[in-house]
């Protein structure tokens, strides 16, 4: 019933499948340990920016980016820490850098696990040492990310986590959506907006920041392809959904951070893992048919 194949594409391609379900994803590891695809039913879940994708200077565009040590961009891409200043771009690094494979499971699930440690290029604009292991579990309809981060340095390592999954639209107006909160922050302008259930979709790009959040689950249903997305996440650690999409781009993100943008300058929601402690995580995302 599941099934694990690699292939050497341009990048070598991990493809999980579970044949009952007609479901597969495909991860690359040197890409940032990206899920590339995820098709139900013959049906293209996510969407994907192809040339981009095969350009490894560019960051990808679609598929189902990992965001650390940051989520969001810095103020003129820098932080401080004890003192001295670093520079980070949008999103930190892991999605950018070569993850390797650890693990296989192919008992009730179709599972890979992907590590990314930190090197020299990391520690020059993130000081501390850490290793990252996310396991990517296909079962019937469900994506599930299970996130183990691990700080090996001597003090304490602060730092956030998230997704930014590109998923495919047709027709936006026919998107609705179910987010457990009542007001978002316009991330480029910073105010204040009530939250009613839909978008504007005429204006050029939308970056909407929801939190504080009442629950922790949230759903978006596309009338036009006829189905549902769901996504649940780890209410210990994620305290922010955002909400990013541009004028007549063919996808919408949904993104489950941890903290808001600007995090490691501010605080706000920062996660600091103490020398030698590891903390668990979990996002599920789930696409039921209408």
């Amino acid at each position: 019933m599941f099934a694990i194949a690699c292939s050497q594409q341009q990048y070598k391609t991990y493809t999980l499948t579970d044949k009952a379900a007609d479901s597969l994803i495909e991860i690359v590891p040197e890409r940032g340990g990206i899920v590339a695809r995820w098709s139900i039913q013959g049906q293209e879940i996510l969407y994907l920016d192809a040339e981009r994708f095969a350009n490894p200077q560019l960051s990808v565009r679609g598929g189902i980016p990992i965001l650390f040590p940051i989520c969001g961009n810095l103020p003129d891409n820098t932080y401080t820490h004890n003192g001295q200043q670093y520079a980070l771009k949008q999103h930190g690094f892991a999605r950018d850098l070569p993850w390797k494979v650890t693990n296989e499971d192919t008992q009730n699930q179709a599972a890979v696990t992907l590590v990314l440690e930190s090197n020299e290029t990391t520690r020059t604009v993130y000081p501390f040492d850490f290793q990252l292991a996310f396991t990517y579990q296909l079962q019937g309809n469900q994506l599930a990310i299970r996130q183990r981060i691990t700080n090996h340095s001597a003090v304490a390592m602060p730092f956030s986590v998230g997704l930014h999954p590109y998923f495919l639209v047709r027709d936006k107006t026919q998107l609705h959506f179910a987010i457990p909160a009542t007001e978002y922050q316009d991330q480029r302008t910073k105010t204040q907006h009530a939250f009613t259930g839909n978008f504007d979709f005429e204006q050029d790009e939308i970056d909407a920041a929801f939190r504080p959040l009442s629950a922790a689950n949230a759903s978006v249903c596309d009338r036009d392809r006829n189905l549902q997305l769901h996504l649940s996440w780890d209410d210990t650690y994620y305290s922010t959904f955002v909400f990013w999409t541009q004028k007549g781009k063919d996808f919408y993100c949904v993104e489950p951070w941890t903290a808001p943008r600007n995090a490691l300058n501010t605080g706000d929601d920062l996660i600091s893992l103490e020398p030698g402690e590891s903390l668990n995580a979990w996002v599920n995302m789930t696409v039921t048919f209408l």
